[in-house]
């Protein structure tokens, strides 16, 4: 009987268990499918549990990982979920919509088959926002599964667009999670959910198969308990892929732990933005000082880098409607969107469809291929940081319509003050969900 010690373990561990074989990967695998079918619909975690396709990848791992020479990796015999925006070859992919909710691909998409060769174990298609927020939602209930909830505590959102697989890894029901982000959307559950989360650089990660919101800014990444863990799944997605022209050539090599070990280093050069903390929670700020000493340990850290004084968030909101109107143009049209959950997500296409760019990228779209648009240039060498939390509103969105401020999203900048404004504010521990008290633990998984 496999305990909950054994499902909240990192990946690195869940590895070795497997590897010596202490633990098989069926039996990992049967008990995080036990957790993803009772616990995940209560969450509004899980849209599709794939039992059948999950055992027998299971099985072939075993058998794998009883002859050393055909050891796949760390992620060998590993159960993971996806966001359902990845397609998965003869498995409903829905967006997390109700116009595709019986939406079938005949393939899988690059990050599903490249865990797949990894030999990560795929236990289910993990909920999400309708259509990824496209349309402007402003309500944690935009899903036709209902409301992402915090396995911290169920009254509150699990954040988004990626709820489920914020939920589904903090609650234990997988090991790890893909996850996407346009503006937020792998941050944001991480942070309400207590887990690491990664957005990784534009073109690091192919986005074959996976829905398109908006060409410029999606990406694909790891959602996980540990940023170790974000580490080896990263190692594992990232890289050149020909279906995706917008791929750069150079992939993630993610070394063994202590495979540096009395070698040269790296020290690694850290950027803190100015007024990072200004309207950060005290006990938000508190723990990103502590964070900001852990660093100190191994990387020289620069304070107060500025960003120039640029319209970042109307920016991000226009790009966002346009392309998201261009991507969505034909629903829009038809009015499939009235078959949307949220109220304002079946008008929200509409005020983005008359975004001048919005025609201009469905033009441009279907005579330039996506390798020759111009890419994102990123100063060097600093990584920025900031807190990756709640900004100073007392309490976290409920998961409920009837609780939820509405918010105006009829602009893109009012578009962009609703999602800061759908971040949770109420920090949990950082402490890692295998630690949680008693108490806690009984909250987290097991009846509510």
């Amino acid at each position: 009987m496999i305990g909950e010690d054994v499902v909240f373990a990192p990946v690195r561990d869940l590895g070795h268990m497997l590897r010596t074989r202490t633990i098989s990967s069926v039996e990992l695998t049967e008990a995080y499918l036990t957790r993803l079918e009772t616990i995940g619909p209560r969450l509004g975690a899980v849209v599709t549990v794939t039992r059948d396709l999950a055992l027998a990848q299971a099985r072939r791992a075993d058998r794998e990982l009883a002859i050393p020479r055909r050891y796949r990796g760390p992620l060998h015999g590993i159960p993971f979920g996806a966001k359902d925006l990845l397609a998965t070859k003869g498995i409903p992919t829905t967006w997390g919509a109700e116009p595709y909710r019986d939406q079938v691909f005949d393939y899988d998409a690059t990050v599903i088959e490249r865990l797949r060769e990894a030999g990560a174990v795929l236990l289910g298609k993990l909920a999400m926002v309708e259509l990824a927020g496209g349309m402007g939602y402003n309500n944690p209930d935009a899903s036709f599964t209902g409301p992402g909830r915090s396995p911290w505590n169920p009254d509150y959102w699990s954040g988004g667009s990626s709820s489920g697989s914020g939920a589904s890894t903090a609650a234990g029901l997988v090991a790890f999670a893909i996850g996407s982000e346009t503006s937020g959307s792998i941050m944001t559950p991480s942070t309400n959910c207590g887990l690491s989360g990664l957005r990784p650089t534009y073109g690091l990660v192919s986005r074959h198969g996976a829905m398109a919101l908006c060409w410029t800014l999606d990406k694909l990444g790891p959602m996980c308990r540990t940023a170790d863990d974000c580490g080896l799944v990263l190692s594992a997605i990232a890289g050149k892929d020909p279906a995706d022209p917008t791929t750069g050539a150079g992939d993630f090599d993610y070394p063994v732990r202590g495979a540096r070990a009395g070698g040269p280093r790296r020290r690694f050069r850290i950027g803190v933005v100015k007024n990072a903390t200004e309207r950060a929670q005290p006990e938000v700020k508190e723990n990103f000082r502590r964070s900001l000493d852990v660093l100190h340990s191994f990387a020289k850290i620069d304070e107060d880098v500025e960003f120039p004084d640029f319209p970042w968030s109307a920016a991000v909101g226009i790009i966002v409607d346009a392309e998201g109107a261009s991507a969505f143009r034909d629903l829009i049209e038809s009015g499939g969107t009235r078959k949307l959950r949220a109220a304002a997500d079946r008008v929200g296409g509409y005020p983005a469809i008359v975004t001048l760019a919005a025609s201009g990228w469905r033009r441009r779209s279907a005579t330039t291929s996506t390798s020759r648009l111009p890419r994102p240039r990123y100063p060097r060498p600093h990584r920025r940081l900031r807190p990756n939390g709640p900004r100073p509103r007392p309490r976290s969105p409920p998961a409920t319509w009837r609780g939820f401020r509405r918010f105006a999203c009829r602009t893109a900048s009012a578009r962009t003050a609703c999602r800061r404004r759908c971040s949770s504010s109420a920090a949990p521990s950082r402490r890692p969900p295998s630690l949680l008290s008693p108490i806690a633990i009984s909250r987290r998984p097991t009846g509510t």
